[in-house]
């Protein structure tokens, strides 16, 4: 016999006359297992009961729809974000001719062919939907739903969060934002912020004064991103006007709009945002200039956070300066220079070193 796990269930399986059972027990219990086994060697020898029929696997979109998405929402209430970005990967897949097939015959082709059908769209905005039918699929091994794991390949290309825009490319991009985009994109180049928590700020969240102020995220991904920021002068100067302009307000949201949410959403943001470099590249192209390669609203936040750690912020403080639970996603955007390094090392008290001894020199 031999019991094996996937995720938090133990599975069982032996050789009985000639044909290898494979069962999931539905346990998380060990010793359950061994009874459960036991339990079923003893019925087949008895003849109490024969070879169980393999169920038949479910079709991908309604597995898709009724154990994946009900995963996604009891998992990641804290996380709603992620459980959009697995709702709207889904979404993409159901839309494609082999939703239809049972999960046990979706392979890493109907992948490419998913790709292939999504070619207009970014390599990020393809990896949504790669990732969720990936997800959807290691979730459907572990429940016992398929036999084997299911590779997924994910599409080539998706390196928009490494990038940094140069100061050139922002002033350009910033000076054709339209609003409201306009002052959040501010916002997130100006703290590193996540668009996200940009766009959910309310009035009650921002602490103005004669000469600068504190802006207080509430709510995040993880407790993490509970904290507490300043706002250096472009920010302050932008949030100042805004307040102003709108009667000086103590409370509502900061960025009002007709949307489900009440305020901006990604949706209209990411519509102003190509709007933006679509003018900024016209603008460009008139002037003979080099036009800007677009990028995702998302690189606003990297070119912050990256640009803060060049200045020298140690990766402690950037992890809460970012909002992040743990420093290992913040090091990405630490990258130590070989005269940061030299530097570090003239640092040290060279007196308070051991000298040598004779033997040694």
């Amino acid at each position: 016999m031999s019991i094996f796990k996937r995720g938090n269930i133990y599975w069982y399986k032996f050789m009985w006359n000639g044909e290898m059972i494979r069962e999931s027990t539905r346990q998380g219990n060990d010793k359950k297992v061994r009874n459960i086994e036991s339990a079923h060697r003893t019925s087949l020898a008895n003849g109490l009961v024969g070879i169980r029929e393999k169920k038949p696997a479910p079709a991908l979109a309604d597995f898709l729809d009724k154990d994946f998405l009900s995963f996604v929402e009891a998992k990641h209430t804290d996380k709603p974000a992620t459980a959009e970005y697995y709702r709207d990967g889904a979404k993409m897949v159901c839309k494609c001719d082999f939703a239809s097939l049972p999960l046990d015959k979706i392979n890493d082709q109907h992948a490419q062919q998913f790709a292939a059908k999504y070619a207009r769209l970014s390599a990020s905005r393809i990896n949504c939907g790669l990732r969720s039918l990936r997800r959807a699929l290691n979730l459907a091994f572990e429940w016992g739903k398929l036999e084997r794991p299911i590779k997924i390949t994910l599409a080539k290309g998706e390196r928009q969060r490494d990038r940094v825009l140069t100061s050139v490319e922002w002033e350009r991009y910033i000076a054709h934002c339209p609003q409201p985009w306009q002052d959040a994109a501010l916002l997130v180049r100006g703290t590193g912020m996540r668009p996200g928590e940009v766009f959910a700020l309310r009035w009650e969240n921002i602490h103005l004064n004669g000469t600068g102020g504190l802006i207080q995220v509430t709510e995040g991904k993880t407790k993490a991103a509970r904290r507490m920021l300043p706002m250096v002068p472009a920010v302050y100067a932008a949030l100042k006007a805004k307040w102003e302009g709108a009667g000086k307000p103590e409370e509502g949201w900061l960025f009002p709009a007709g949307s489900r949410e009440g305020h901006l959403n990604k949706d209209t943001a990411k519509d102003q945002h190509k709007k933006a470099i679509d003018r900024a590249n016209a603008k460009a192209k008139a002037d003979g200039a080099k036009e800007i390669q677009f990028f995702q609203p998302y690189i606003l936040r990297h070119t912050a956070l990256t640009q803060l750690a060049k200045s020298g912020c140690d990766v402690f403080t950037l992890a809460r300066i970012a909002g992040h639970s743990s420093i290992t996603i913040t090091q990405r955007y630490v990258h130590p220079q070989a005269d940061a390094i030299e530097r570090a090392f003239l640092q040290v008290d060279q007196a308070a070193l051991p000298e040598p001894s004779p033997a040694n020199k």
